[in-house]
């Protein structure tokens, strides 16, 4: 239970964040481009490799009650791209490069038809 809350938590921090990223990139560069997002994935990806290398050394309760909170919760609810990169990384590193290209392929064309479909599923309702 304590860890569900933590990851809450942090959740709800990461998001609070998200949300500020997308209204100051929306005043400041306009909406030509998916500023905010492309910010997030990129300094969640960042902040993420810190998280676990800072934390990769210790190990424990405590170690693992830090990594839910910044790593499951407040980068969970700043981006999940931070998590999808690291999980290509440690593909990587474990030599597993079949099985890194296709989460990568595939992460992309399901969740991209996934979207799509959903909004199909709502315009059908309509």
């Amino acid at each position: 239970m304590r860890l569900l809350l933590l990851a809450a938590v942090g959740g709800a921090l990461g998001a609070g964040a998200r949300h500020l990223v997308n209204v100051s990139m929306l005043a400041w560069l306009g909406s030509t481009f998916p500023w905010a997002t492309f910010t997030v994935n990129v300094v969640g990806s960042l902040l993420m490799g810190i998280v676990v290398e800072t934390l990769m050394p210790f190990s424990g309760a405590s170690s693992v009650a830090w990594r839910t909170f910044l790593a499951t919760g407040i980068l969970g609810g700043f981006t999940t791209f931070s998590a999808f990169s690291l999980d290509v990384w440690v593909l990587y590193e474990r030599g597993q490069l079949p099985a890194l290209f296709l989460y990568v392929a595939l992460s992309f064309i399901l969740s991209v038809a996934a979207l799509l479909l959903g909004m199909a599923l709502v315009r059908g309702l309509r």
